[in-house]
């Protein structure tokens, strides 16, 4: 789904571009914008043509972010300071000196109507975003990397750099697309059908330029929680079938397997008595690298799943424990 997001957003980018040379800088990109503002106070001003450039429009044809008008007048809020009007022109009419800041003039007039409704709207858009399903009952499957801050403060520091899908050994750092709301796309998330947590790396961390994940020590990652492994039974081999299968067990990376089995007399799909290791789950091993979802052996839907339960930067998200009880 993201992959067509991100299509649909480059093929936007191009359609565009082809109706108005770099549209997206001159209209969207807030560097553009910068930029722009910039240009107004700049103390550097460009002088354009005069009479001797007669029918020439070689500066307005090369000019890219359309900053030069029909007179040749160029306007330094538009001007990227590329310099290429500079050197193209024939008859070197163009040029840049010191000059006195030009006074901005309104390209729009905006009525009361119009700026009390945009204030009304901004100021009720919160309210909206607070009751969505999300915000109430967060996508179990949304694991945050190890070292993450807390789901707000996490989602205010990224950046969306994606530089944690360059370094990840496991390839189970995927980027979001509506599973944390529109204010969480690209941000990172483990998929472990796909890749999974390498125990012994802390590599994302190092890479995040603003600290929404934390750089950990290798002793502290092994005791980061960011989530938690459950069996299916109606798929898992030993339960639903009768066949021996250990591979999720061989797989964990925890010195003291968060795995353990129970043998267990069962009847196969051949209505033959055997005796198979039914896996099980120890709460305080698991550390939710999601490395069984990701090598079990059934095609498909792993029968073991990783969900965001326990991890340990959300203390809402804790585990029942032995002596717990839930009554209606």
């Amino acid at each position: 789904e993201l992959a067509f997001f991100s299509f649909f957003i480059l093929l936007s980018v191009f359609l565009l571009e082809s109706w108005q040379r770099r549209f997206f800088c001159r209209n969207i990109c807030p560097l553009g914008a910068m930029l722009g503002l910039l240009g107004r106070i700049s103390l550097l001003r460009g002088h354009g043509g005069n009479d001797s450039c007669k029918k020439c429009r070689v500066c307005r044809d090369i000019c890219r972010m359309g900053a030069i008008d029909e007179e040749r007048n160029i306007h330094m809020d538009q001007c990227s300071f590329c310099l290429e009007c500079l050197d193209k022109c024939p008859r070197n009419i163009i040029t840049f000196s010191p000059g006195k800041p030009e006074r901005p003039v309104p390209h729009f007039s905006l009525s009361r109507r119009v700026f009390a409704g945009s204030l009304a709207g901004g100021a009720l858009l919160p309210l909206f975003t607070g009751v969505r399903s999300l915000a109430k009952v967060p996508d179990p499957s949304l694991i945050r990397p190890p070292g993450a801050l807390a789901e707000k403060e996490f989602l205010d520091r990224c950046v969306r750099c994606s530089e944690y899908m360059k370094v990840c050994i496991g390839n189970a750092l995927q980027p979001v697309f509506l599973e944390a709301g529109l204010e969480g796309m690209f941000t990172p998330k483990v998929v472990s059908r796909l890749g999974y947590c390498e125990f012994n790396c802390t590599l994302c961390g190092q890479v995040c330029p603003t600290g929404a994940i934390g750089v950990l020590g290798l002793e502290e990652k092994h005791r980061a929680k960011i989530g938690h492994a459950f069996f299916d039974k109606n798929l898992c081999l030993p339960y639903a079938k009768g066949i021996p299968c250990i591979v999720c067990e061989e797989h964990c990376p925890t010195p003291d397997k968060a795995i353990k089995f129970r043998e267990v007399m069962v009847v196969n799909d051949q209505s033959v008595e055997v005796l198979v290791k039914q896996p099980y789950v120890v709460d305080h091993l698991c550390i939710g690298c999601g490395i069984c979802e990701n090598k079990c052996p059934l095609p498909g839907r792993a029968a073991i799943r990783i969900t965001s339960a326990g991890e340990s930067r959300d203390p809402e998200k804790a585990l029942p424990v032995a002596g717990s009880g839930y009554y209606g």
